[in-house]
């Protein structure tokens, strides 16, 4: 589950988002530079919405990265090997059940039942769900997420994505990615 939601990581995330942020009921993961970078979202929103996406990722620089892995082809060719085997196939089954049982804690959406994110479990739709769910949930949890997560630049090398906005990493947040 997700660490708390500060009024100063609620700042962060809405100008990280340019928007106000929708449905956020905790911080999932933290960038080593402090600020948030996936979020936990309620599976229904305020206004009835039912939302699916659990983990999101809100780092605009973490999203730029992992969108150059998407335009790359990385999606297509990640499905193409969940057909060939069978072994990443069960691996990708058993994150969709995690992500399954991981919303459950957070409320039924009876509108959503089955439904993870991300394509999960037949297929790569959306790798910025991956790894929201990947760094949300730790490594070995979500393999093509954790895949992903190797293949991104250091995203948060150049400093904070919203200079002077609050939230501030514990050592063991910043040594973890």
């Amino acid at each position: 589950m997700s660490g708390g939601l500060s009024p100063a990581d609620l700042e962060a995330v809405t100008a990280q988002l340019s928007r106000p942020a929708r449905g956020v009921v905790g911080v999932a993961h933290r960038c080593p530079c402090g600020l948030p970078d996936v979020v936990e979202t309620a599976p229904r929103l305020d206004d009835g919405t039912p939302f699916p996406t659990t983990y999101y990722l809100t780092c605009p620089r973490a999203c730029a990265a992992v969108g150059t892995l998407e335009s790359e082809g990385v999606m297509r060719e990640m499905t193409t090997r969940l057909a060939e085997d069978q072994q990443l196939a069960a691996a990708h089954r058993a994150a969709h059940d995690d992500y399954l049982r991981r919303r459950a804690l957070l409320g039924d959406v009876p509108e959503l039942a089955g439904v993870s994110a991300g394509g999960m479990p037949e297929r790569v739709k959306c790798l910025h769900a991956l790894v929201g769910h990947a760094l949300a949930a730790g490594p070995g949890t979500n393999l093509l997420g954790d895949e992903a997560l190797v293949a991104l630049p250091d995203w948060w090398a150049a400093g904070r994505c919203v200079p002077g906005t609050g939230g501030e990493a514990t050592a063991p947040e910043r040594e973890g990615r």
